[in-house]
């Protein structure tokens, strides 16, 4: 089976969020970790799910969403860093969803030319 390198890096960063959440909850935040919990891993799923779309336009669609789910990720990484509601370094997390966003987004914007390009020549 060849290797989908979105979908390791989705899946491997949904494992970091998870634990972060643990973290969190320990040090007792308990309503931006949740945020961030559903967030970090519904990028994850969205990916598998695009991976098992039924068009191109399908998998545009949740690879779409699964950017937007990591921008929202990021969103949440950052207001906890700059409110230091719990004293943990944010750096590797906010790294590793920047690549993330980098990523999706070039296929979104891959995808989406592509069926342009089809839709301009029947």
């Amino acid at each position: 089976m060849k290797e989908n390198l979105v979908q390791e890096k989705s899946f491997d960063f949904a494992l970091k969020i998870i634990g972060l959440y643990k973290r969190l909850i320990e040090k007792g935040e308990y309503v931006l970790s949740k945020q961030l919990l559903k967030a970090g891993t519904s990028i994850g799923a969205n990916v598998e799910e695009g991976i098992a779309a039924q068009s191109r336009r399908d998998f545009l669609s949740k690879m779409s969403i699964a950017a937007k789910e990591a921008r929202e990720a990021r969103y949440w990484l950052r207001l906890m860093d700059q409110t230091r509601i719990a004293k943990i370094d944010y750096t590797d997390y906010l790294q590793d969803v920047d690549r993330l966003i980098r990523v999706l987004t070039s296929i979104v914007k891959t995808t989406a030319g592509s069926l342009k390009r089809d839709d301009n020549h029947p």
